[in-house]
């Protein structure tokens, strides 16, 4: 069988999957009714990495090589790791103070808790759950270690113990779900900020937060929300002073992953459009060898004949 006659039949299959599902969107799941979350104000943050230092105190995470006080870390642009579940990051926009220096932009960097999480719709065993708190939370009791949360991400986010061969995990920020859920406290991050760039409450109240801050200072802040919208919104929430673009944030659709993912592969699977069309190229295959044994002479009823 040759590549053309291949696609052809790849695609006859594609278009007849295509037409079952293109009609008919997967519905969003039910959201958290009245979740927490956290806004992250970057015009306060001043690049102290308290939030860092308190992340690894409540998840029992190892020191860093860098220490937490050493402004050099800044130098090198990071992202979680299975040791660190939130980093900070320094951004020079060419925006200056009033005697003319650059003015640096801090971003922390976490887990997201998107609303509709794609990872939760990845995971195949139930390892990953979106909790009414707001948390993702992971069980890793479940995981089997297949990694597909890690690709399905779009914040690229959960890591994975390589270095362990016995028992890894996949890592990432906890929204210290314990602290929240049993004690009714504060994400670590949140508790230890001394500047208050980071506040923590319901969803909706911060929302309603962010947009009072900058409507009473427009100069202050740009016009605009990430994590309200993004990928059906997020727990974290972010305002700034500068286009979010510059500071390493993705620019990412209001549509959920898991409804554009789930659609097309209940669309694959609905009526057995997956297993005909897969019986389809096979039986192609076969057409194509039968035909080229008979024009060739090694067919069975030419080799019938022989004998």
């Amino acid at each position: 069988m040759n590549r053309r006659t291949f696609l052809k039949c790849a695609a006859t299959g594609g278009a007849a999957a295509a037409a079952s599902f293109s009609a008919e969107a997967r519905a969003s799941r039910a959201v958290p009714k009245d979740p927490y979350g956290c806004l992250v104000d970057l015009t306060r943050c001043v690049g102290c990495r308290k939030c860092e230092q308190a992340c690894a105190t409540v998840n029992n995470l190892p020191a860093p090589s860098t220490p937490f006080d050493d402004p050099l870390v800044f130098d090198v642009r990071r992202r979680p790791t299975p040791e660190a579940f939130t980093v900070v990051n320094r951004y020079h926009t060419g925006r200056v103070d009033e005697r003319n220096r650059l003015v640096p932009t801090y971003v922390k960097v976490q887990c997201m808790h998107c609303q509709d999480p794609a990872c939760v719709s990845a995971c195949i065993v139930g390892a990953l759950t979106k909790k009414d708190n707001g948390a993702v939370h992971y069980d890793e009791s479940k995981c089997i270690g297949c990694r597909y949360c890690m690709v399905a991400c779009p914040f690229q986010i959960p890591k994975y113990e390589y270095s362990d061969p016995l028992t890894p995990r996949v890592r990432k920020c906890t929204f210290c779900f314990e602290r929240i859920s049993r004690d009714g406290g504060t994400p670590g991050c949140a508790a230890a900020c001394p500047v208050e760039a980071i506040t923590f409450g319901k969803r909706a109240v911060l929302l309603e937060l962010a947009k009072k801050r900058i409507q009473e200072n427009p100069v202050d802040y740009i016009p605009y929300i990430y994590g309200e919208t993004e990928v059906g919104g997020t727990s974290w929430l972010y305002i700034s002073a500068e286009p979010f673009e510059k500071l390493g944030f993705l620019k990412l659709p209001s549509r959920p992953v898991p409804q554009t993912a789930e659609t097309i592969q209940h669309g694959i699977f609905k009526y057995f459009w997956a297993p005909l069309t897969l019986y389809g190229l096979l039986g192609a295959v076969m057409f194509r060898v039968h035909k080229k044994g008979k024009s060739d002479g090694t067919g069975s009823e030419h080799k019938g004949e022989e004998q």
